[in-house]
């Protein structure tokens, strides 16, 4: 599987306490309307800590019928137990996801070793493609990229990385000791440009729940070479990029679909509403970017 271009990490969206299947079909339809390139359902981003009972299959199977097969949904795959990932991912593909973004294990601060049989195991359990997520920031690890290397040459199925790590040093290293043809997206939506420019391409992105066809528009331009136009709607977008990230996400991107109208700010303990002051500065970013809310 190739994948590249403006890919979302998509809200979930809830009302009621429980999960708002008619906003879902709707963001689902907004993302695909506006140039997404894929949909990750049940990632962090999804709040996929604290869904339950049968939410997450739920989730990904209202997020693949609606996408119908037109782009890859990538369902999330997040546990420190490598039993309880095989099971999510069997569940994963039964709910009709067409590929996996496997989390490194958190908690647990799993060795390199441990990293590199935590992926065996769900690899081989299931026959999809794997885009491994490295964000040390949330699982206390770093997944090294000799280990990233040693992973994609054993294992085929494992076609990507989602790089959040926040390190340039780190995409070079990895693009450089990886197997030709393996695929770095970037983690954060700050670094797209910046870790394209070394070779990445494209994103796992928070911001394209709220402005699909913006990010898809500056991804697009880098994929083509064109990094004086990709520069451009970075720096137009970064002030509203760095206000998503004011408070812990999905906070503040759920307040921005919020206020437009996307779904319900809705969020599940122990995450709690925006405060005033992240959505006065979600507000003053648009306005800057020149958007209308």
């Amino acid at each position: 599987m190739k994948l590249s271009g403006s890919i979302t990490a998509l809200i979930t969206p809830f009302k009621d306490g429980g999960l708002d299947e008619a906003a879902l079909r709707g963001l689902v339809r907004f993302q695909l309307k506006n140039g997404t390139s894929g949909l990750v359902p049940c990632g962090s981003t999804g709040e996929a800590a604290t869904l339950h009972g049968g939410e997450y299959r739920r989730v990904i199977e209202l997020t693949a019928a609606e996408a119908r097969g037109r782009v890859p949904v990538i369902a999330g795959v997040g546990s420190n137990d490598t039993a309880k990932a095989v099971a999510l991912a069997r569940e994963a593909r039964a709910a009709g996801a067409d590929a996996l973004l496997v989390l490194v294990p958190y908690y647990n601060k799993p060795t390199q070793e441990g990293m590199f049989r935590h992926f065996s195991a769900v690899a081989r359990a299931v026959p999809l493609p794997v885009v491994a997520y490295n964000i040390p920031g949330r699982t206390g690890v770093n997944m090294a990229p000799a280990t990233l290397a040693r992973i994609a040459r054993a294992l085929p199925s494992v076609v990507a990385v989602k790089e959040a790590s926040g390190s340039l040093d780190q995409v070079s290293e990895t693009l450089s000791m990886c197997p030709k043809g393996f695929t770095v997206l970037s983690g954060d939506d700050s670094l797209t440009v910046p870790m394209m420019a070394v070779g990445a391409k494209g994103v796992i992105s928070v911001l394209s729940n709220v402005l699909p066809k913006e990010s898809a528009l500056m991804v697009k331009a880098a994929l083509a070479g064109d990094y004086k136009a990709a520069a451009a709607r970075h720096l137009a977008l970064f002030p509203l990029v760095k206000a998503l990230f004011a408070e812990t996400n999905p906070i503040p991107v759920k307040a921005a679909a919020e206020l437009m109208g996307l779904c319900s700010g809705a969020l599940r303990l122990p995450l709690t509403p925006a405060v005033p002051a992240t959505r006065a500065a979600l507000k003053a970013a648009w306005k800057k970017a020149g958007l209308k809310l």
